[in-house]
């Protein structure tokens, strides 16, 4: 991989952490247990992303 293809791996894994771990914050402070559900959802699946992304390098 290139320097500038590795920069772009770097910065997509800096955006599936942070989304992450702003939907994790955001569904502990819900009340509404669906949607809390849903926002957890949304976080695990980042966290699968980042994961996927980091195999890659």
């Amino acid at each position: 991989m290139t320097t500038k293809e590795l920069l772009y791996v770097d910065d997509a894994l800096g955006h599936c952490r942070t989304l992450a771990t702003q939907f994790e914050n955001a569904a502990n402070q819900l009340q509404d247990a669906a949607l809390r559900v849903q926002v957890q959802q949304m976080a695990n699946r980042h966290r699968e992303i980042y994961r996927r992304f980091y195999e890659l390098v």
